[in-house]
């Protein structure tokens, strides 16, 4: 039988180190994927949690050359396939795999795999929580030739806490929309969640329109919500907010105080804390044109 995906012969040392110990990239790919996991499970019916485990042993947390070239976050080839193509190395040499957009389309042609097949039909019959059941399932089904694939995705999915996601009944579509307009996976900031809002950090030649671009949204309206000029120069490191930022910090700042070091501006304390600089200076009884020194101690809600 001529299987459909990456050999355990090409994991990545990444791969084999996630299996064992937690591992930040595999945490960036989990916050940068779950909620489109849990939008496919909504829709096809297919726990998050082996979604996700699959999704990052098989692509080594979005860098093997197949999700960094072809989006392809699955290993899927291209048997039945009449879409674009890469090529790549596998059981044989220049095999041919299947290559999409983005990796919104590699998750959603994952879940039409699964559902499509006559040979994981059984597993549909098993509680959306059962994940062991699932990942052993999978492998009893022959989506793997390796002996150890479903205690490897149990592993993954334990090691960090999948599982929750299993009883998720809603999803950030912020964050799942996201992937859509993405093209390189690959090359894509990581957003982060802080102050119920989403940011990134710039990197060198960031601009608001580069990133804006990436995300899809209007530059200008991004420049706004940083409290900037649409063509401000971004300093690498940066923290660049994608909505309009909050009038206070979180509620478990409360009652704490931010001590003003060397370098600190009024504007760049309200970016690290995600809040609007009018209220930062409001809350602190201060004016607009206030220097603030080192020293200073500020109050954050």
């Amino acid at each position: 039988m001529r299987k459909f995906f990456v050999s355990i012969a090409l994991l990545t040392a990444l791969q084999l180190q996630a299996q064992t110990s937690w591992n930040q990239t595999y945490q960036q790919y989990i916050n940068q994927y779950k909620d489109i996991a849990i939008e496919q499970m909504q829709r096809y019916h297919i726990p998050a949690s082996i979604t996700l485990a699959q999704g990052l042993f098989e692509s080594g947390a979005g860098r093997s050359e197949l999700a960094r070239k072809g989006n392809n976050h699955f290993g899927i080839k291209c048997n039945g396939w009449s879409g674009r193509r890469i090529y790549h190395d596998d059981d044989e040499r220049n095999e041919c795999f299947r290559s999409y957009d983005n990796a919104y389309e590699s998750y959603e042609d994952h879940s039409k795999f699964l559902t499509g097949s006559q040979r994981y039909r059984s597993l549909f019959k098993l509680k959306i929580t059962d994940y062991k059941g699932w990942a052993k399932g999978l492998k009893a089904a022959g989506y793997a030739t390796n002996p150890q694939y479903a205690q490897k995705l149990i592993d993954i999915i334990q090691l960090y806490k999948l599982y929750r996601y299993d009883s998720a009944k809603d999803y950030d579509k912020f964050m799942a929309e996201h992937t859509k307009s993405t093209v390189n996976s690959a090359s894509l900031h990581t957003i982060k969640i802080f102050n119920k809002n989403y940011y990134v950090i710039a990197r060198r030649g960031d601009t608001f329109k580069s990133i804006a671009d990436e995300i899809d949204i209007s530059y200008k309206k991004l420049a706004k919500y940083n409290e900037r000029d649409k063509n401000a120069a971004l300093d690498e490191g940066e923290i660049i907010w994608l909505k309009k930022k909050q009038t206070k910090a979180p509620k478990d700042y409360k009652g704490r105080l931010h001590y003003v070091r060397n370098g600190e501006s009024m504007y760049s304390i309200a970016q690290k804390y995600g809040i609007r600089l009018k209220n930062l200076y409001k809350m602190n009884h201060l004016s607009p044109d206030y220097q603030i020194r080192v020293g200073d101690t500020l109050r954050l809600r």
